[in-house]
């Protein structure tokens, strides 16, 4: 029996021939990425670590310091990255939210693993890695071995066909795919089919992050030209990795197909994804007090373009707060440059710097009891973003800047204000 993507890479990177669903097994790591958090109250630095050159640091959950502890652990993370000679630094002003790190930066290779203890780590799927998150107790372990072991989950693949349209996203497809399936706990998800070529690359890392809100173990794209561009724009050649395609007569536990060309934009209502989200058409006419665009499944720079075209020449409405913040201060400059960010500000929005604050309840925008946000970010559990009294509805960021405009959840298509 021949081997999904997931299972080929592992059994690469543990020297075996082959694995099946049950096993485990003992894998060489090829880059593991840390951030601010995991330097805070109770870090002990390492006397030793196994390669620096395959560790990556990034300051992203708390930038800029919200606290004097948070300050102290930014300031941890220098000593170390000074200490051991990591070259991998992204400290503020080169900072972003570590999956948009990552990406932009060509850390994510196909057909290799990368640890990070970010439960959102998925995201690196998109480029046809290996990527789960990790707790930090195993990621401190890896950077002093180099190695970590998982168990072979069984994988479900997603045979996409047709052509997505315009107004549809990777949020979309995922709010389509959590609301008609729902958990996907103790299993691999593995996309593919012909319907492939018209997700574009932001809309499969959107796809691969919100695989952690089902549960998934991991969340695997194959590579194909779109993937092969992006991986070179960012500094990775095509000679310089193996990429892992499914064998044709691989085991899956199912095989689901999704025709894109029927889609149409989805909003999951408070509370979590699994089984809870319905077309935007359908929802009742619900106001909010908080739009939110940002986070590592929704902060890239073609979510800003899509938030500023639905917003060019309109006002936020009355009563209604537009926060938008880029995935890095590279994201954050190309918006810049492009007008996207001028464009947003003059309609009313708030841009505030990369970081994962208000996606995360931590800082740059809480809600208060009582409030309703819509919210393009990764997690809409009672409580994420603030007080529990509050309620979190997710969207893409064109139905969330389209709302923003309206004052309650509202189709991107066509929006009237």
């Amino acid at each position: 029996m021949g081997m999904t993507m997931v299972e080929k890479i592992l059994a690469r990177k543990a020297g075996l021939d082959h694995v099946s669903p049950g096993d485990s097994v003992v894998c060489d790591v090829d880059m593991t990425v840390m951030y601010d958090l995991e330097f805070g109250p109770g870090w002990d630095q390492p006397l030793k670590i196994r390669d620096p050159e395959k560790i990556a640091v990034t300051i992203d959950h708390t930038v800029p310091a919200p606290s004097v502890r948070d300050a102290q652990s930014v300031t941890n993370a220098r000593v170390f990255v000074r200490d051991f000679g990591i070259s991998k630094f992204y400290d503020v002003g080169q900072h972003g939210i570590c999956h948009q790190i990552i990406a932009e930066n060509g850390l994510a290779r196909p057909g290799e693993v990368l640890a990070c203890s970010d439960s959102h780590t998925c995201a690196a799927g998109a480029y046809n890695t290996v990527a789960c998150g990790l707790g930090p107790a195993e990621v401190y372990s890896i950077i002093c071995t180099g190695r970590t072991w998982f168990a072979i989950a069984p994988t479900i693949r997603y045979e996409f066909t047709g052509t997505k349209p315009a107004v549809v996203s990777g949020k979309d497809i995922f709010l389509y795919i959590a609301g008609t399936y729902g958990d996907a706990t103790a299993n691999n998800l593995e996309y593919g089919g012909t319907g492939l070529v018209s997700i574009p690359m932001n809309d499969r890392r959107t796809i691969a992050t919100q695989g952690a809100e089902i549960s998934a173990d991991f969340s695997t794209f194959p590579v194909d030209d779109l993937t092969r561009e992006f991986l070179a724009a960012h500094g990775v050649p095509p000679d310089s990795y193996e990429a892992a395609d499914p064998d044709p007569d691989a085991a899956y536990a199912v095989v689901r197909t999704v025709d894109l060309s029927v889609l149409e934009p989805y909003v999951a209502r408070p509370g979590g994804v699994s089984n809870n989200t319905l077309p935007v058409s359908a929802i009742e006419k619900r106001p909010v007090q908080q739009c939110f665009i940002g986070s590592c499944a929704n902060g890239q720079l073609e979510d800003l373009r899509i938030a500023a075209d639905v917003v060019r020449g309109h006002k936020v409405a009355p009563g209604v707060r537009l926060l938008v913040t880029p995935a890095s201060q590279r994201v954050y400059r190309d918006a810049m440059r492009a007008g996207y960010l001028q464009d947003l500000a003059d309609a009313g929005a708030v841009v505030t710097n990369s970081t994962c604050g208000a996606c995360f309840g931590y800082h740059m925008g809480l809600l208060a009891p009582g409030e309703v946000c819509l919210t393009s970010s990764t997690r809409n559990f009672t409580g994420r973003m603030g007080s529990p009294e509050a309620e979190i509805y997710m969207a893409s960021p064109a139905t969330v800047a389209a709302s923003a405009l309206t004052g309650y959840v509202t189709h991107p298509e066509g929006v009237t204000v």
